[in-house]
């Protein structure tokens, strides 16, 4: 079978047990039951793999054996991915040694699923959105297989969701779901700098990420996507709107946050001019 290389090593290269460590002081307490579904950043591992590891922290200790992790990706370059797109077979390269995608339910999403995605390789060539999580599930969950899967931000975006929780329900696989996003991208790198520089425009993007988050927590699928045009508080709207669609589908009321961060406060440099927001978010069934 074919092993899709790395293709973002740069993100989290060097001592992965350690920095894992690191992030984690193992003395972690998360006061829920029963995660189904989570949300986490994507950008390098020395600005946001903290705020990741905590969202797989949060799993590994809440589940002992899991066959399977779907992992809803990210899709940055838009005009090269027409549809949400399976990655259906094969493995995936890490440094601590290959992941098997669990070829079993790509193929029985893409079938259920039917025109809403299809299995697509090459669609996950050139992104690394899932690529740097997949450090953290090879050491926490080290004989889990994945399911990526690329969700482009499209009004099916919730349906995808939606219905990946009927055929999960359906048939009793052991699984949960990751999707991936970042949030405001501020400055002028980024050609978005709509309240200046220094701490008032850091509270404003704190706001700005914090009215997508909040839309995330309480479950409002049907706002997210366009909260993201409107306010660029989101890169991945289309994966975070299908995960929080399936967690809803999947009898969750309420998401919880995590972990919240930016670039600039985990490596602030002089006044605030630019920054990304991060988050980690957990959507657990009621006790």
């Amino acid at each position: 079978m074919s092993v899709r290389q790395s293709y973002a090593a740069q993100f989290y290269s060097g001592n992965i047990e350690g920095y894992i460590n690191e992030f984690l002081t193992g003395e972690e307490i998360y006061d829920f039951q029963y995660p189904v579904a989570g949300i986490v950043p994507h950008a390098g591992w020395f600005f946001s793999g903290k705020t990741a590891a905590r969202v797989f922290d949060a799993f590994s200790k809440k589940y002992n054996d899991i066959k399977t992790i779907i992992l809803l990706g990210t899709v940055h370059n838009i005009g090269m991915v027409g549809k949400h797109s399976i990655y259906g077979s094969g493995f995936w390269e890490t440094p601590l040694g290959e992941i098997k995608v669990d070829q079993t339910l790509a193929e029985m999403l893409d079938s259920e699923l039917g025109d809403l995605v299809e299995i697509n390789n090459e669609s996950h060539d050139w992104e690394h959105s899932i690529e740097v999580q997949l450090p953290f599930i090879k050491y926490m969950f080290p004989d889990t297989m994945i399911v990526p899967l690329a969700v482009i931000p499209s009004v099916s975006s919730k349906e995808v969701g939606r219905k990946i929780a009927g055929i999960i329900t359906a048939s009793g696989y052991s699984t949960f779901i990751v999707g991936t996003t970042d949030l405001t991208h501020y400055g002028s790198n980024y050609g978005f700098t709509p309240a200046g520089k220094g701490d008032d425009a850091l509270n404003w993007m704190h706001r700005n990420d914090r009215s997508i988050i909040d839309l995330a927590l309480n479950m409002n699928t049907d706002r997210i996507i366009d909260e993201a045009k409107e306010m660029r508080n989101a890169c991945g709207s289309g994966a975070l709107t299908a995960t929080v669609s399936y967690a809803k589908e999947m009898g969750v009321e309420k998401g919880i946050l995590l972990d919240y961060t930016t670039s600039h406060e985990v490596h602030p440099e002089g006044d605030f001019k630019m920054g990304v927001g991060y988050a980690g978010m957990i959507f657990p069934l009621k006790d």
